[in-house]
């Protein structure tokens, strides 16, 4: 069993780690490479084919019609309009800031728990929520735009708006999860997705300069990254992380993708130090530290599936 943990923080650490990572290639790809809602097709059409390939060789998983399709139209709406939000805002603004409302689904799955499943509201949860909503406002109410961030104040709005969208997604799919299991989730959600993308990019029109050639080594390098590991990878670890390790370790493991972001986003120039920043950093994470871990007092809460996309 010693074996199987470690595996398993191993797992969430290289998960997340892509997840971060995956925040800093996109905000180089975006927008001068490729266009928010090409580079939305770009990754929900792989993921589909992927999970179609990987499901194929995983163990048989049985599902209804009713379920298929419903998941089908989950993924249409959820996890395309959960991209779509994301790469806009990731687009406008830095990867700091767009990592910091990624670190706020937990809060919103709470919220949205509160509100349609009646989960208990303690005082600790109440204050968390407030907590986490201020470091928000401070994030959208004092970033400037400048030559980082085109349009900062409609960029940190979109991907506030995102991960409220993906939390939607985790209440709604993990009431499906134990009686389909991830591949079919994953293969018919990101199918439900891919339907999308491909519908709204005939209306819009397909814009990625880094298929024109002369082609350029890194843009390549990346959107491969992109594809292939925090889309793809990031997902067939996260169950081995949930399997073994309980959830109060693996809400700690989230925080990673914040970290990395940062860390990598101040190293090569994508975001500049800024004390209001570093204050709605601290405040979301406290405010997800009490909604997620403080109020446990050593019971797991029943949570939704979380791996925490990008």
């Amino acid at each position: 069993m010693t074996n199987k943990i470690q595996e398993a923080n191993l797992a969430m650490v290289v998960s997340k780690t892509f997840s971060g990572l995956n925040v800093n290639a996109l905000r180089y790809l975006l927008p001068l490479w490729i266009a928010p809602l090409t580079g939305v097709t770009f990754r929900c059409v792989f993921a589909a084919v992927a999970f179609w390939i990987i499901g194929y060789w995983a163990k048989p998983e049985t599902a209804s019609v009713k379920d298929k399709i419903y998941l089908f139209l989950l993924g249409a709406v959820g996890i395309y309009g959960y991209m779509f939000s994301y790469l806009m805002g990731l687009s406008k603004t830095t990867p700091v800031s767009a990592a910091i409302f990624t670190s706020m689904q937990p809060i919103w799955v709470f919220i949205l728990s509160v509100f349609f499943f009646n989960e208990k509201a303690t005082v600790m949860k109440i204050v968390g929520i407030l907590v986490g909503l201020g470091g928000a406002l401070l994030c959208i109410s004092t970033q400037k735009s400048d030559d980082l961030a085109s349009d900062a104040f409609s960029g940190n709005l979109f991907c506030l708006v995102s991960s409220v969208i993906y939390a939607v997604y985790l209440i709604l799919s993990s009431r499906f999860l134990k009686r389909t299991g991830p591949y079919t989730l994953m293969r018919y959600t990101f199918s439900g997705a891919a339907v999308s993308s491909l519908i709204v990019m005939a209306c819009v029109g397909y814009e990625a300069s880094l298929t024109i050639p002369p082609l350029h080594f890194w843009p390549i390098a990346l959107l491969l990254f992109v594809l292939i590991f925090p889309t793809v990878i990031s997902y067939l670890l996260i169950p081995t992380g949930l399997k073994y390790l309980s959830t109060t370790v693996v809400a700690i493991y989230g925080y990673l993708i914040l970290v990395v972001a940062s860390i990598v986003s101040f190293l090569v120039g994508q975001d500049r130090f800024s004390w209001e920043q570093l204050g709605a950093m601290l405040l979301i994470c406290v405010g997800v530290y009490w909604v997620e871990i403080a109020e446990n007092n050593g019971r797991e809460r029943k949570r939704p599936y979380s791996p925490s996309i990008t």
